[in-house]
């Protein structure tokens, strides 16, 4: 893990890779809690045997709503962002879906530091996140992630 103390230590990384997370297996019951907290009940999703039978992955797949909401989940297993008074998650920019994620698959995210400027105070960087999914070439999405910070001065 990367640990990251004022705007200089984060603007040495710019253009660099961060780093990656650990690998994450998104099971069929994340899935069914997911489904369930967001009234999304498609049978691609939450029947393994219809999706089997007649899906064209031969199994559930994961929502990618649901593979988007592991970004600051996996993130915080690749930075620890301290001296901070505030940390706002401010956007997400350019992501494309590459591939679906079937059930039972690990996932991984791989942080890049695209950009880090100090707007008079606030910090903002702009993170390159693609989700890697183990033993896939095509990762499950690819796109830009945006966090302001205010760090103690």
């Amino acid at each position: 893990m990367v640990i990251i103390n004022n705007f200089d230590e984060y603007k040495a990384y710019e253009g660099k890779l961060i780093g990656v997370s650990k690998w994450h297996m998104i099971n069929q019951q994340q899935i069914d809690r997911f489904a369930k907290a967001t009234h999304d009940h498609q049978w691609i999703h939450v029947d393994r045997k219809k999706a089997e039978e007649k899906g064209p992955f031969t199994s559930t797949i994961v929502h990618g709503y649901l593979t988007l909401s592991l970004i600051s989940y996996l993130w915080k297993q690749i930075a620890d962002v301290r001296n901070v008074t505030m940390e706002i998650n401010y956007g997400i920019e350019n992501f494309k879906f590459g591939q679906a994620v079937p059930v039972d698959n690990e996932v991984q995210l791989q942080a890049t530091a695209k950009s880090i400027c100090n707007l008079r105070g606030t910090v903002k960087v702009n993170i390159g996140a693609k989700l890697i999914i183990k033993n896939q070439v095509k990762p499950a999405y690819i796109g830009n992630v945006v966090f302001l910070y205010h760090f103690n001065r």
